[in-house]
């Protein structure tokens, strides 16, 4: 992997600085699962498709992230005027250019999985109550 520019090995970083921004972008829960989803089904697919290609997806948070998406400019949004009509969403020629370092990502996660299964028994660990029970004789 090459190595980052100067400016971006110190800090502080600016709020507009490109990782501040890329990250902003992907900040959404499931901002990467569905252009990644698109990828995966050739770069297009009708709604009631997608929302079942993501599980645990609910119809609301697809709209609203597809709307973000569409207002950044990563998909396009298409309506066909027949009956009933029929809308299609598809990744526009900037949101395959954006599909990269979701791929990197995703393979990484695959390659370090047994790193993510140790944050993940962290962060379980720290939001479970501690059930200490009191000891009268203290």
């Amino acid at each position: 992997m090459p190595e980052l520019p100067a400016a971006y090995r110190t800090a502080p970083f600016d709020e507009h600085c490109a990782p501040r921004r890329l990250l902003r972008l992907f900040n959404g829960k499931w901002t990467t699962m569905v252009l990644h989803t698109l990828h995966l089904l050739g770069g297009s697919s009708r709604p009631g498709h997608l929302l079942r290609s993501i599980p645990d997806l609910s119809k609301k948070m697809m709209t609203q992230t597809l709307r973000e998406l569409e207002q950044a400019g990563l998909i396009a949004r298409t309506v066909q005027q027949i009956m009933p009509p029929v809308v299609e969403y598809s990744l526009t020629e900037m949101g395959q250019k954006f599909i990269e370092p979701i791929e990197m990502l995703y393979h990484w996660g695959i390659e370090h999985a047994d790193l993510l299964d140790r944050v993940t028994a962290a962060q379980h660990a720290a939001e479970r109550p501690s059930h200490r029970v009191e000891d009268p004789c203290d």
